[in-house]
C-alpha cells in the first residue's frame, strides 16, 4: 500500500509538469509531417513532382494568378526532359493539374517551418523550454532542413536528361521524412512522461530487429517507388509463374549484387519478402509477450501493431495486383507510417519504469 502511494505520488507529481501547450505544438508538428508524407505520396503517384523546375526558400509562394503567370511557369516546363520525351502533348489544363499537387507539397513544408519557429521563439522568450528541450528541437530543426534540402536535390535529378528522379534520392526523402516524424514522436512522448528511465520492463532486442527491418521495408518501398517496379510481376504469390522470376537470376549473373537495388524484379522481390519477415517478427513479438508482464501501453501498442501490419501486408498485397493505383498506393505509404508508430510507442513503453504504467 506505501509503495502504491508512492507511486501514486510520483505519476502526479509526472503529470503537473507537462506543458500543454508546448505539447500540442509539438504534436501539431508530428501530424503535419506525417502530412507532408501522405501528400508526397500523392506528388509522386501523380507523376507531379518534376513540374516545379525552380526552388527558392521564400519565392514562389505565390502561384501563377494571371494567364501570363502560368503560360511563363508551363514555359519553364516545357524545358524540361519531362515535356519533351513524355508529356510533349500536354495543354495548360493539364500543366495545372499536376502543378498544383507539386505547389501544395512544397507549401505544406514552408508552413511546417513556420509552425516551428515561431511558436518557438515564443515559448523560448517565455522560457516554458528546458535547455535539454532546446537541443532535441535543435536537431529536429537541422533534420527538417535536410529533408528540405534532400527533396529538391531529388527533383534536380528528373530535370537534367532522365525525367525520373533517382530511386537512392527519393529513399533519401522518404526515409529523413519517417526519421524527423519518429523524432518528433520521441519528443512528445518524452515530455508527455516526463519521469526518468528507471529500468526496463523487457528486453528491446526484439523491437529493435523489428524496427530495423521495417525501416528496411520501407527503404525498398521508396525503390519500388521509384523505378516503378510496382508495375512488373502484378501477380500474387508467385511472381508470373514463378516463386523468384527468372529475371531476378538475370540481373544477378550480368549485374551483380547492385541488382538488388537497381533491377525492377529484384526490387519488388526483396520489397516483398521484407514485408513477411516483418509480419512474421511482429507475431513473434505478439508471443512472446504473452510471457511476459506487459504494462498498459506496451499491450495497446502491440494489439494496434498486430492490427496495422495485417492490414499492411493485405493493401501491400491489393496495391500490387492492381497494379499500384493511386488509391492504394497512397493508404500503403500512409499505413507504413502508422506500423513505424506502433513500433515506436511500443519501444518507448517498452523503456520506462513499470511501475507508472500499472
Amino acid at each position: 500500500m506505501l509503495e502504491s502511494k508512492r507511486v501514486g505520488l510520483t505519476f502526479a507529481s509526472m503529470k503537473s509538469v507537462v506543458d500543454k501547450g508546448v505539447i500540442f505544438w509539438l504534436f501539431s508538428g508530428c501530424l503535419l509531417v506525417a502530412i507532408m508524407v501522405i501528400v508526397g505520396g500523392l506528388t509522386r503517384l501523380t507523376h507531379s513532382g518534376l513540374s516545379m523546375v525552380q526552388w527558392s526558400l521564400f519565392m514562389e509562394t505565390i502561384p501563377p494568378l494571371t494567364t501570363a503567370d502560368w503560360m511563363e511557369t508551363f514555359q519553364l516546363y516545357q524545358q524540361t526532359p519531362e515535356f519533351k520525351l513524355i508529356n510533349y502533348d500536354f495543354t495548360l489544363s493539364e500543366f495545372k493539374s499536376i502543378f498544383w499537387w507539386e505547389y501544395i507539397h512544397r507549401m505544406i513544408g514552408r508552413f511546417i517551418g513556420l509552425v516551428f519557429f515561431l511558436p518557438f521563439v515564443y515559448f523560448l522568450i517565455q522560457k516554458r523550454l528546458s535547455k535539454k528541450l532546446v537541443q532535441k528541437l535543435l536537431i529536429a530543426c537541422l533534420l527538417g532542413a535536410l529533408q528540405a534540402g534532400m527533396g529538391w536535390y531529388m527533383v534536380k535529378s528528373g530535370l537534367v536528361n532522365d525525367p525520373n528522379v533517382s530511386h537512392y534520392r527519393l529513399a533519401a526523402h522518404l526515409t529523413i521524412a519517417f526519421l524527423l516524424y519518429a523524432y518528433l514522436l520521441w519528443i512528445v512522448l518524452d515530455e508527455v512522461y516526463t519521469q526518468k528511465v528507471l529500468r526496463r520492463t523487457s528486453s528491446l532486442i526484439g523491437i529493435q530487429v523489428l524496427m530495423l527491418f521495417t525501416f528496411l521495408q520501407i527503404i525498398y518501398g521508396a525503390f519500388v517507388s521509384g523505378l516503378k517496379a510496382g508495375l512488373v510481376y502484378n501477380t500474387f504469390p508467385k511472381m508470373g509463374t514463378e516463386w523468384i522470376a527468372e529475371s531476378v537470376f538475370y540481373a544477378l549473373e550480368t549485374d551483380g549484387i547492385i541488382s538488388f537495388f537497381e533491377n525492377l524484379a529484384s526490387v519488388q522481390l526483396i520489397h516483398r519478402y521484407l514485408g513477411f519477415a516483418v509480419l512474421v517478427l511482429v507475431v513473434y513479438q505478439f508471443v512472446v509477450s504473452r510471457y511476459r508482464k506487459q504494462n498498459k501501453g506496451q499491450v495497446r501498442s502491440l494489439y494496434f501493431m498486430i492490427a496495422m501490419v495485417s492490414a499492411q501486408v493485405l493493401l501491400g498485397i491489393f496495391t500490387l495486383l492492381y497494379a499500384v493505383p493511386i488509391e492504394l498506393g497512397v493508404i500503403h505509404q500512409f499505413g507504413a507510417l502508422l506500423l513505424f508508430t506502433s513500433q515506436i510507442l511500443y519501444y518507448f513503453y517498452s523503456s520506462k519504469d513499470i511501475l507508472q504504467w500499472q
